[in-house]
């Protein structure tokens, strides 16, 4: 059976749903076929027979990603078009690939040519974890808004104290946007200060533990909303009679609010994951819990994280060494 290039996107999509896949990754998935349509739409084929399509093909697609596609960033703050970053086409890459090999396994075609081509090197991701100073500005910001005095004042109390617990759980747990805002009361376990983080990267559960400060703003934050439901989300939007789940839009777009506030620049929420991982290691903490705290596969973006760490302590040596210092 020969379906087409658009058949097998539908069909593979309706796969991944009835797996499970988060709203998120089934995004992504479309994303990147999109753009594959956009490139054949150009050489007027914009639904070729699946199996007729080429690796040369594939190759001059990847080409074009690298040096001809101009991206229209999206996200919480605007940003001018640009071209696509490594790591962007390395993720179409792993799309194309997850595609192929369905189609291979369904019957549809003999082979994966797609990982007959080799992936972008994405190179070293730039990393600018969040200061201490960044956070105690951040946190302060949420405080003020509890000495304003107006109409819905206490409303204003109540998201007060949503803000810093979003934000001294993110900093303290280094869980994903989605993740948090995906959070249901039934997950937290306040007696072991615990959280359970359903449907991870990749479809996976695990734990993630937070620390004292952060449970005492969980706790104020909770409250007010008692009595409450095991599956109402933990993060919400809206009056006390209309709360709402709030998304990661709505959480980036606070974050950056609070940000600018505080005289913070590019705030957002995977730059807290980044600090929590990078302070982790900078704090003794090791390769293999910090893999299964942050849900990665395997320990390739952990290893990163730990030769910044690294340099850092490099760096704090050579100012602090003792013998230099004194002269010895």
């Amino acid at each position: 059976m020969n379906i087409t290039l658009r058949q097998a996107i539908a069909g593979f999509i309706h796969y991944q749903t009835a797996a499970g896949r988060s709203p998120y990754t089934l995004r992504n998935y479309r994303t990147s076929f999109a753009k594959l349509h956009i490139y054949l739409a150009d050489k007027e084929t914009p639904d070729p027979a699946f199996a007729d399509i080429t690796r040369a093909q594939l190759i001059d697609f990847f080409v074009w990603l690298r040096e001809d596609y101009i991206a229209t960033p999206g996200g919480v703050a605007p940003r001018p078009a640009c071209k696509l970053a490594p790591k962007s086409i390395l993720n179409i890459h792993a799309d194309l690939s997850a595609l192929w090999r369905w189609a291979v396994d369904e019957g549809f075609l003999t082979t994966n040519i797609v990982r007959t081509i080799e992936p972008p090197d994405p190179g070293e991701p730039t990393v600018d974890p969040l200061t201490q100073e960044n956070l105690e500005a951040m946190l302060a910001v949420c405080d003020q808004k509890k000495t304003w005095k107006a109409i819905g004042a206490q409303q204003l109390g109540a998201i007060a104290d949503r803000d810093r617990c979003i934000l001294l759980l993110l900093i303290d747990t280094g869980m994903r946007a989605s993740e948090l805002c995906n959070l249901r009361i039934a997950d937290i376990d306040m007696t072991r200060n615990r959280i359970t983080v359903h449907h991870g990267k990749g479809d996976k559960d695990r734990f993630v533990q937070f620390g004292k400060r952060a449970a005492k703003s969980l706790w104020r934050y909770l409250t007010p909303r008692l009595p409450t439901q095991p599956d109402d989300y933990l993060i919400t939007v809206g009056p006390k009679d209309d709360q709402r789940p709030m998304d990661r839009r709505a959480l980036g777009l606070q974050l950056a609010r609070i940000g600018e506030r505080a005289g913070v620049a590019d705030v957002y929420p995977h730059r807290f994951r980044h600090t929590f991982a990078i302070t982790y290691l900078r704090n003794g903490g090791d390769l293999f819990t910090l893999q299964a705290l942050l849900g990665h596969s395997d320990l390739a973006m952990v290893r990163r994280y730990a030769r910044i760490a690294q340099t850092d302590i490099a760096r704090a040596h050579a100012k602090a060494s003792p013998v230099d210092n004194w002269r010895l």
